[in-house]
């Protein structure tokens, strides 16, 4: 959900609420500033939602090396 920060300041109790089961995107001039979530948020969710993020035929030393180079 995304709404604005003038929104957030008028509804910030029933935004507080919403936070708790969905990530809520705050924007200003059409620009995102922040975000509201939830801290306890389900790790596992994270986890299986970066499940194949890299292919399977990279070994973590590539992606590590790989990741190095860009720095």
């Amino acid at each position: 959900m995304s709404i604005t920060a003038t929104e957030l300041k008028a509804n910030l109790g029933k935004y507080l609420l919403l936070a708790a089961t969905e990530d809520i995107f705050i924007t200003r001039n059409g620009k995102t500033i922040a975000k509201l979530t939830s801290p306890y948020q389900n790790k596992l969710d994270i986890v299986d939602s970066l499940y194949g993020s890299i292919p399977a035929d990279v070994t973590l030393e590539e992606a590590w090396e790989e990741r190095l180079d860009r720095i």
